[in-house]
């Protein structure tokens, strides 16, 4: 047995170790029921002004990234785009979605959105800053 610690994971390295963890995952989750879900919003000059992108994993919409240019907060668009991707999950059979933020970005407008705060770690990334991991049904869209 040989034990190689690294800083840079190759792209085949990553394969083979998702191959391997796919193959035990199979007879317990659906995978074929997993996969990207985009919204993005474009101006005229097709320059993007924000978007999301996530993971539809079975149920559940995983919300990995939501971003607003600087000009267009507090615009709705990141209620648009959220929406748009939540509509998107259930119409693909998603009942319940996830998205996590850091405490210097956007946990009050995820409440405002309907997400329930389910947990919260303490200096993570660093010293100073939370995550919060919050949940909505999307059942009642």
């Amino acid at each position: 047995m040989f034990l190689r610690v690294t800083t840079e994971v190759t792209e085949q390295e990553q394969n083979e170790l998702l191959d391997g963890l796919r193959e035990f995952n199979r007879p317990f989750l659906q995978n074929r029921e997993w996969g990207p879900v985009g919204v993005f919003c474009r101006d005229v000059n097709g320059k993007m002004t924000g978007g999301l992108i996530g993971t539809r994993k079975s149920e559940w919409l995983c919300i990995s990234y939501l971003w607003v240019s600087e000009t267009l907060r507090g615009s709705g668009l990141g209620t648009e785009l959220i929406k748009a991707a939540e509509k998107e999950a259930v119409k693909q059979g998603c009942r319940q979605s996830l998205v996590d933020t850091f405490s210097f970005q956007a946990l009050a407008f995820y409440q405002k959105q309907g997400y329930v705060l389910q947990m919260t770690l303490d200096d993570f990334p660093e010293k100073g800053i939370q995550r919060h991991y919050l949940t909505k049904a999307l059942v009642s869209l």
